[in-house]
């Protein structure tokens, strides 16, 4: 059996994986939870709810190919981070769904973070599988989270230690607070960078930082000043996003201050934004994955997965 299957149910996207060790293929199957149009999110029950809808959808299109009985083990993302007390329900529809289909394919089950999950899928999809049993810092940047984290692989885990965060808004909260400022769709990422390149105007910002920490409140009701003194949708697009990298990347400076210079890896949804990843890998020579792995996705659960079963050590 050469087959680990990876379910993940995150705040805003539903996502099934297998991952074959004998080829080395990682395939998956997404679907974003549906949002209201002008709307920035779900609440926790709504979002167990489409999850719910979802999931067996996606489960028939991943195995339509393949011998389910080659499935050899089952991972599942159960709660936000990897620390004690991290929790979110819509986590318990993922966890549950993977605790029959263990019980029904008689196939062990191994658990992880979501978190845990987006620095697993930076790892394989940039093909740094020697970071697995090493230390290095860890940025999970998305709507639901922004924060840097000392991360310590295990071979097929990691525990961390945080070192910096945002002390108000999260990123993607600002992106998508911005975008549907300027009339863009909800997740507005993808839309605002396309906007934001088409700007040719220079753009000056100043992060704030306190310690390590930043501080992205202030992002959103510049973007809003910005609209109101007449700049170009383009201009203010492209100063939310310079606003976000520089915030990151006085973050990085700061902790690499800190804690000593190290590897550092990008993961989530906001970094697959290549005017922030061309930045950085420039200066920092830094780890990012293929945009199919940034966003929230099961692809790293089923890599930790095979990792965990085959107790995989670098």
């Amino acid at each position: 059996m050469s087959l680990f299957l990876g379910i993940d149910t995150s705040n805003y996207t539903t996502s099934v994986a297998l991952y074959n060790s004998a080829t080395g293929e990682l395939v998956q199957k997404k679907k974003l939870l549906p949002v209201r149009e002008g709307q920035l999110g779900l609440r926790q029950s709504d979002a167990v709810f489409h999850h719910t809808a979802q999931l067996h959808t996606l489960f028939t299109e991943l195995i339509e190919n393949i011998n389910p009985r080659e499935i050899a083990a089952i991972g599942a993302s159960t709660r936000p981070r990897p620390v004690e007390g991290s929790y979110m329900p819509c986590f318990t529809v993922g966890e549950n769904t993977a605790k029959i289909l263990s019980a029904v394919l008689r196939v062990p089950l191994f658990v992880f973070s979501h978190q845990e999950g987006h620095i697993a899928a930076a790892l394989y999809s940039a093909g740094r599988d020697d970071l697995f049993d090493k230390e290095f810092l860890a940025f999970h940047v998305s709507g639901g989270t922004t924060e840097a984290v000392i991360a310590k692989g295990d071979g097929y885990g990691f525990s961390v230690d945080m070192a910096a965060k945002t002390l108000d808004l999260n990123a993607g909260q600002a992106v998508d607070r911005v975008g549907l400022m300027l009339g863009l769709r909800f997740p507005c990422g993808p839309e605002l960078e396309r906007l934001a390149q088409k700007n040719t105007e220079p753009i000056r910002v100043r992060p704030t930082l306190k310690g390590c920490d930043c501080c992205l409140s202030g992002v959103e009701n510049r973007c809003q000043k910005l609209l109101n003194d007449g700049k170009s949708r383009e201009y203010v697009a492209a100063f939310c996003i310079e606003s976000i990298r520089a915030s990151l990347e006085a973050m990085t400076d700061a902790v690499f201050e800190k804690y000593g210079s190290m590897p550092v890896v990008y993961a989530g949804g906001v970094m697959s934004n290549k005017i922030i990843k061309n930045s950085f890998v420039e200066k920092y020579n830094a780890v990012f994955a293929e945009p199919v792995f940034s966003s929230d996705n099961a692809a790293g659960i089923a890599y930790l997965c095979y990792r965990a079963f085959e107790n995989v050590y670098i």
